[in-house]
């Protein structure tokens, strides 16, 4: 029996894995059912040693003979603050919180593939070692701290040759994979700063410095950076989410937030983001006024190691067939998996798990999946964990 086909046997479990973890979502680092529910199907599977607590929140699960190379699985676990309203059955029951990013079909996913692999390992076929990586909080950033690198400092990834993950996409068909080399993710950075002047009655501008009209000149420059600074054969983002100021229409502010967001895959682009942002809010103090300027490093950029990205494809193509995986669109978003490949070459593939034509876009309440997606990704895993530690 293949790999696909054994995994397609465990559908209905990964399916109520997935909609027990849907039901009780957690967000970043408060995942103590979802991680006591992880710790218990591994100890039901068997033969996995467990560390619980591990990054605050996470769960890691260790299956081999000890001896061989080891090759990691990443799973987060966490959910969103998002009202959820898809009217499943089996939807949220904590008011506010939902799985609106798939972390659920993640967990219930890697499960599955710790039940395939537990068998592959009682076959006496392999040699090595398997590390499950049950991660808190991939959605905590920017002024906070991700599951990544806090699982990372209490050594799970110690010993680790390679690593390798998934993350289902809502937005590309069920059955196609993208699996691109080199970036997968953007670095996702931020910044917040504040225009400042005087201030003053509205009837009498001439009274006192405007930061609305000096923050209208560092937006125009803030807008431009990408078009005007940065080279054009390298991807950058540079996007303005928040705008604050004010509180009556006769009054002219003293002081006006600009935020936004940062986002690039090249180091040298990633540090000149920074240093043009700093530019165009200087333009505050040429125009009479001040400015203070925060910027926040969030998540690295995820690079496919080449060799990693190939095994998966491979496997990929066998299963689903090599015309139906796209190897070379990118995205923007950011994934803080991109910590764990920078200790060890790994790869992450897009899942196609669109339900029919319906549109359920990540981070929003209607987000969903077609469960069909689950066999697919873990079978894929699975195989190339095989294959790679096959004596």
């Amino acid at each position: 029996m293949s790999m696909m086909e054994r995994a397609q046997g465990l559908a209905d479990e990964m399916s109520r894995l997935r909609r027990e973890i849907h039901q009780h979502p957690e967000l970043g680092f408060q995942e103590v059912k979802t991680a006591a529910l992880v710790a218990d199907t591994l100890r039901e599977i068997g033969g996995i040693s467990i560390r619980t607590q591990v990054g605050k929140t996470g769960v890691v699960g260790d299956l081999g003979t000890g001896d061989g190379p080891t090759i990691g699985i990443r799973a987060d676990m966490d959910a969103l603050p998002i009202l959820e309203a898809t009217g499943l059955a089996y939807g949220s029951q904590t008011a506010g919180t939902m799985h609106a990013c798939g972390h659920d079909a993640h967990t219930a996913i890697l499960l599955g593939v710790a039940h395939l692999l537990k068998q592959e390992f009682a076959s006496g076929k392999l040699k090595g070692n398997v590390r499950f990586l049950f991660q808190p909080a991939e959605e905590v950033g920017g002024d906070g701290v991700s599951g990544a690198p806090e699982m990372i400092k209490d050594g799970a990834m110690q010993g680790i040759d390679h690593v390798i993950a998934l993350h289902v996409a809502s937005d590309l068909p069920l059955g196609q994979i993208m699996l691109p080399r080199g970036p997968i993710t953007a670095a996702s950075d931020g910044f917040k700063g504040w225009v400042r002047a005087a201030g003053g009655h509205g009837a009498y501008p001439h009274g006192g410095g405007d930061p609305v009209a000096m923050t209208a000149s560092v937006i125009q420059a803030l807008n431009a950076i990408v078009s005007r600074k940065i080279n054009p054969m390298k991807p950058a983002v540079c996007s303005i989410g928040m705008l604050q100021g004010g509180a009556a229409f006769n009054v002219i502010p003293h002081e006006i937030l600009i935020g936004g967001t940062l986002r690039s895959f090249d180091p040298e682009v990633r540090d000149q983001l920074f240093e043009e942002v700093e530019r165009a809010f200087a333009l505050a103090t040429a125009l009479g006024g001040s400015y203070e300027l925060e910027l926040k490093r969030g998540y690295p950029a995820g690079i496919n190691d080449a060799t990693v990205t190939q095994w998966m494809d491979d496997v990929a193509s066998e299963f689903l067939g090599a015309d139906v995986i796209d190897r070379h669109t990118v995205g923007m978003g950011g994934e803080d998996f991109a910590y764990m490949q920078q200790i060890a070459p790994g790869s992450m593939m897009m899942l196609g798990a669109a339900v029919g034509d319906m549109s359920r876009p990540h981070h929003t309440p209607v987000f969903d999946i077609d469960e069909r997606s689950m066999p697919i990704g873990a079978a894929i895993l699975a195989e190339t964990v095989r294959r790679y530690l096959t004596k």
